[in-house]
């Protein structure tokens, strides 16, 4: 593993900042300038390292870890395809200089997600692709620079980014045919600030059109779009899941039972019984994350694609998820009625676990895709 450019000032930091950012529903904009301060939009050597990192940035600051983790998967992306032979733009370098790429991929009623779009694609005759539609869940839109989307051109499928220079600050400026509206108003991962993004005749350079993908077929820049963002987002609620495990035995260690004459909760049965059953959840996390991550590196480090499945990339971000969810809820029960308050961290933290099961695959798009993989 890599040396971290996470230092425990940064992290710090992020945890500090992250209830003023909810409670504000306001975007991360200092978190972002102190982590490109310190190098960390650069690509990780591996997607291990990577995940490790957002692990580490959801136990501080869960909405940070999920907005910044877009650009991450990104970087994943092109690593995984550049090992594997296939053409894919460097944008690691741009990442380097500063540039913050993001998704555009969610659709309102577009259950395919990465299968289809209802953003319509136009090949213009200098190679430019003009895109017309509208983008939900913009995760980073304050802030991206590179926008990776994808629009549908009678049987193809076109992928590429979009583009919008930035200012002497580092911030975005308004580009042609891009209307982002400041719509994010929601429960939890407030921070994010994931608005909605209207396409009309957005145009992609032809330098920055990614693929082409012929509707149901197998590729590879749709099989690594699955795979690393599905493990980089599975680290975030590894991380809640361990943040709220710690907030729990801490609460326990300092409520008090007045029927017990005083003994700390840490001492009940049940208070036990229930951490006992959350250390458990997280316990899981670990191998299932950490050896998943192993699995594409190691894909990648043999020059291939295409040899893990869309299961167990499904299945690992919704066990994560599911596991943050019950260990936040475990936690909520332990701290009792002061962890129900808004500025409480356990609330928020449960809040944020709760967005997980909007993430692509959502949970009926996980089912079918496991029973799919093992009936058809």
């Amino acid at each position: 593993m890599t040396i971290s450019v996470l230092s425990p000032e940064i992290l710090a930091g992020l945890r500090e900042r992250a209830p003023r950012l909810d409670a504000a529903n306001e975007f991360f904009h200092e978190d972002l300038a102190e982590l490109r301060a310190a190098g960390y939009l650069s690509a990780h050597a591996t997607l291990s390292d990577a995940v490790q990192d957002q692990r580490r940035i959801a136990q501080h600051a869960p909405a940070t870890a999920l907005g910044i983790g877009m650009h991450h998967i990104w970087l994943g992306v092109e690593r995984q395809l550049r090992a594997a032979g296939v053409p894919f733009p460097q944008i690691s370098e741009a990442a380097a200089e500063g540039e913050v790429f993001a998704f555009g991929i969610s659709e309102a009623g577009n259950d395919a997600v990465l299968a289809d779009s209802a953003t319509n694609a136009c090949t213009l005759a200098d190679g430019t692709v003009a895109l017309t539609g509208t983008k939900i869940f913009t995760t980073m839109s304050p802030a991206w620079t590179r926008l990776g989307t994808f629009g549908r051109e009678g049987d193809e499928l076109v992928f590429g980014f979009l583009e919008r220079e930035r200012d002497a600050t580092g911030a975005p400026i308004a580009a042609a045919g891009i209307t982002v509206t400041p719509d994010w108003d929601t429960l939890g991962m407030r921070a994010t600030q994931s608005y909605t993004t209207r396409l009309d005749n957005a145009v992609i350079a032809p330098a920055n059109v990614i693929a082409r993908v012929t509707l149901d077929t197998a590729d590879p820049l749709r099989y690594a779009i699955f795979g690393v963002f599905s493990t980089l987002v599975a680290a975030v609620y590894w991380g809640i899941a361990e943040r709220a495990l710690e907030l729990a035995v801490e609460s326990a260690h300092t409520r008090t039972s007045r029927s017990a004459g005083g003994a700390p909760y840490s001492a009940d049965p049940d208070i036990r019984r229930q951490i006992a059953e959350a250390a458990l959840i997280v316990d899981g996390l670990a191998p299932q994350v950490e050896w998943l991550a192993q699995q594409i590196d190691a894909e990648a480090d043999r020059g291939e694609w295409g040899t893990l499945s869309f299961r167990q990339f499904a299945g690992l971000k919704d066990r994560a998820v599911e596991a943050a969810r019950r260990v936040t809820d475990i936690a909520l029960r332990v701290s009792g009625g002061n962890g129900y308050r808004t500025h409480s961290e356990i609330s928020r933290l449960h809040r944020d676990a709760l967005a997980g099961v909007y993430h692509p695959s959502n949970p009926e798009s996980v089912r079918r895709i496991v029973a799919a993989d093992l009936l058809d």
